[in-house]
């Protein structure tokens, strides 16, 4: 990774809730880098050396699945990574971070974190909720990946997608993911998302222009995530 101020000390969801006095403290204690694509930032296992902050590009956050790869969630401007690795039981980082397009990053030892958690409670208080809120997805994800086909998955995903990265300028998904990551994201083997990727399309649900996505009917996309 290529070192280099990059971060405005505003965007982040940490400069954004501590106190004004304490951005002095992170701008002497941070870190940024640039990640090239497809760069991993951290493997799975590694030892846990701190969290980082995304202020320009995109993050996929994975893991091992069996003998695939599973993509937990994605990292996008002012989102945390590498906070799964924080607890008392445990030294290493549970997931994998790869960085899906030239990435600007902020990085935060554990040390100087934890200071931040036990200084600056509106921070602490909101990262507790942001916790929740990951629980309750991932919750839903070991749900859907138990009961729906993967059909269903497949169209909660894209859903999921537009609600993170929301649009470009032609009603694209604003994300260009490659077919494996989407299979990763959904949660099958490339194959069969392949053949359900292509049954939208057939169906007039979405449709396809190199790695772009654009959703055609956001209404039948959601009917398809009812599945139980």
């Amino acid at each position: 990774m290529k070192k280099g101020k990059c971060c405005d000390l505003e965007s982040c969801l940490m400069c954004s809730l501590v106190l004004k006095e304490w951005k002095l403290a992170i701008d002497s204690h941070r870190k940024n880098f640039i990640a090239k694509k497809g760069e991993q930032i951290f493997k799975e296992g590694d030892p846990v050396a701190g969290v980082y902050f995304v202020y320009k590009g995109n993050v996929k956050v994975h893991k091992h699945w069996g003998d695939k790869e599973l993509i937990v969630r994605f990292a996008n401007p002012g989102k945390i990574f590498g906070h799964r690795g924080l607890g008392t039981h445990s030294s290493a980082y549970p997931i994998s971070a790869t960085a899906l397009e030239e990435t600007s990053l902020c990085f935060i030892d554990l040390e100087f974190f934890m200071a931040t958690l036990k200084v600056n409670h509106d921070f602490a208080f909101n990262l507790m909720l942001f916790y929740a809120d990951e629980l309750q997805e991932s919750e839903k994800k070991m749900r859907n990946l138990a009961l729906m086909s993967v059909k269903s998955r497949l169209a909660v995903a894209l859903l999921q997608l537009k609600e993170q990265f929301g649009l470009n300028e032609t009603g694209g998904l604003n994300i260009e993911l490659s077919k494996q990551d989407l299979a990763a994201f959904t949660g099958a083997a490339y194959e069969t998302v392949f053949r359900m990727t292509t049954e939208l399309v057939n169906e007039n649900l979405i449709s396809l222009s190199g790695k772009q996505i654009n959703i055609i009917d956001e209404e039948k996309l959601r009917f398809l995530t009812q599945e139980s």
